[in-house]
């Protein structure tokens, strides 16, 4: 283990392998996929280089990351980037729609750059639910030395990835799902850096200081709620963007989002409980690490409490008063609020309804009426290959349609490049939920109860709404987002609840530009695996995998 310099920035090297010299280098990792013992359960654990979580990324902004991974696991693996935006590059995405999966005993070599990109995100595995069993980890991505940050540096940067957890190890969920039935919603625990209450760590700080604290929630279906109880948590980044400096006691952390958050360590030297707490569910999980001054004589405990299991107005105003910093510098010298996206004309409004419904006595969940099911064939390669009858554009609405059955189909919606659009997430069911798109942040302009209508518009935030990848939406409510479609490419959209995600609840956006340009779009990468019905395209391509 050691320190190295990168850009300004002092990296720790674990089991990785990092090559650098300046902003905008390349960093090699070098991953094994193996099975191990989790302290969750006695098998079946997913790790990477013997880690769970895995190794963390550290990188700066426009790097370019080069990740070897083997994968030594009996079954197909996949590596997805949650909101690593991927410029011109979907090829690289890691989801079964754009990529084949490595196949066990094989290995496969990503290749990307954090372009234009700053913050706090995850890897993760995104066949089947074999997230439930690990293999994630953080990635972070520093600004570059000469761009100044909106607050002071910390005394030290700490990542915590929380999430729901099951005993039965994810294979048994994966049959549990293949016959037709849902996962329990009530989880069997919670999760915090692969820890749960067999095993409680304990943060040593000091007196004083303050303290990031990068929090992701990498669980399968649960908001949790985050608290340090006696201290305060300034918020100062979500998802790349630099945040408005407000102050919370705890903060609800949906499926697949990340914050960064301030706390200074201005407490009666105790022993305090850093804790993450199910929430919107009647049954309360929590596991605690403790927060240890190192002035501390006693061994008090301050133990944490979390708001009312189903005080979701308090949750959807605090989800309002998220906005973004306009005066911070993000990736580059101008300041984020330097978009306008306010003024931009809206050249198509999406709105995208989830159901629940049993098909052919199985269950199944879908956008607008369509349940999602995945190809023999990346789209992607089908799309590049021109393969036909792997899939159809327009195969989804843009409007829920009422009256009609639920339908399967391989769902894909067509938009054009450089559009400016707008998405309403409506949620008529009475649970929370949580939407992703991969390769872009967007606007969160509206959440509300009830439902959208035109005139919700009147409500916008159209001047310093938060910029994201993920957003999410409440019982019975709906959450308005706007997106500049400026990355050309197929891209998953997806509830992050995974086991809607995997019974149909997702489709893909495939935004195209005409031209073919690889000023638009990468070119599709030289180590490229090849599966299902463009397994026989080798003349070019000699990386050719079972389906």
């Amino acid at each position: 283990m050691g320190w190295w310099l990168h850009g300004g920035v002092w990296m720790m090297m674990t089991t990785t392998i990092i090559y650098f010299v300046n902003a905008g280098d390349t960093l090699y990792y070098n991953w094994r996929v193996t099975y191990g013992d989790i302290t969750t359960r006695p098998s079946l654990g997913i790790l990477i280089n013997g880690e769970f979580p895995g190794p963390e990324i550290r990188s700066l902004t426009n790097d370019s990351l080069v990740i070897h991974v083997h994968n030594d696991l009996d079954e197909p693996f996949l590596l997805s980037w949650n909101g690593v935006h991927m410029r011109k590059n979907s090829y690289q995405d890691g989801v079964f729609g754009t990529t084949c999966p490595i196949p066990p005993g094989k290995n496969y070599t990503y290749n990307f750059q954090v372009k234009d990109q700053i913050g706090s995100y995850y890897y993760f595995p995104s066949l089947d639910v074999q997230k439930a069993a690990g293999g994630y980890g953080s990635l972070r991505i520093y600004s570059l030395p000469h761009i100044p940050l909106p607050f002071p540096e910390p005394a030290r940067d700490i990542t915590l990835l929380i999430g729901n957890w099951y005993r039965r190890d994810h294979k048994t969920l994966k049959k549990i799902l293949d016959k037709g039935r849902k996962l329990k919603t009530t989880p069997d625990g919670v999760l915090i850096n692969g820890q749960g209450l067999s095993y409680v760590s304990t943060l040593t700080v000091e007196a004083g200081k303050t303290y990031r604290f990068r929090i992701s929630n990498v669980g399968l279906q649960t908001c949790l709620n985050f608290e340090i109880l006696g201290h305060q948590l300034k918020l100062i980044e979500v998802e790349g963007t630099h945040t408005v400096q407000s102050v919370y006691t705890s903060l609800d952390i949906h499926v697949g989002q990340t914050y960064s958050v301030l706390v200074t360590m201005d407490q009666p030297p105790h022993n305090y409980s850093i804790v993450a707490s199910t929430r919107f569910i009647h049954v309360e999980h929590s596991m605690g690490v403790n927060l240890h001054y190192s002035n501390s004589k006693g061994l008090k405990i301050i133990h944490a409490r979390r708001p009312e299991v189903d005080d979701v107005e308090w949750s959807i105003k605090q989800a309002q008063s998220i906005r973004t910093n306009l005066t911070a510098f993000g990736p580059s010298t101008d300041p984020q609020g330097d978009n306008h996206y306010g003024k931009m004309k809206i050249s198509r409004t999406l709105i995208l309804e989830s159901s629940a419904a049993l098909v052919k006595r199985r269950q199944r969940y879908a956008i607008n009426g369509v349940s999602f099911v995945p190809a023999d064939t990346p789209l992607k390669l089908a799309d590049y290959f021109k393969i036909k009858d792997v899939f159809k554009v327009g195969s989804i609405p843009d409007k829920p349609r009422r009256g009609g059955e639920m339908r399967l189909d391989t769902s894909v919606m067509g938009a054009d490049h450089n559009a400016f659009i707008e998405i309403i997430f409506q949620n008529r069911e009475k649970i929370v939920q949580s939407y992703h798109l991969d390769g872009y942040n967007f606007w969160v302009v509206g959440i509300n109860k009830g439902t959208w209508s035109k005139a919700s518009r009147r409500g916008y935030n159209l001047k310093d709404a938060v910029s994201r990848s993920t957003t999410q939406v409440y019982p019975e409510s709906w959450t308005a987002i706007y997106v500049a479609l400026d990355n050309v490419g197929m891209w998953n959209l997806r509830s992050q609840f995974w086991p809607r995600q995997y019974l149909g609840q997702q489709f893909y956006l495939r935004v195209h530009s005409p031209g073919h340009s690889h000023k638009d779009e990468f070119p599709l990468p030289k180590n490229v695996l090849l599966c299902g019905r463009a397994s026989n395209r080798t003349q070019d391509y000699h990386h050719s995998v079972d389906p």
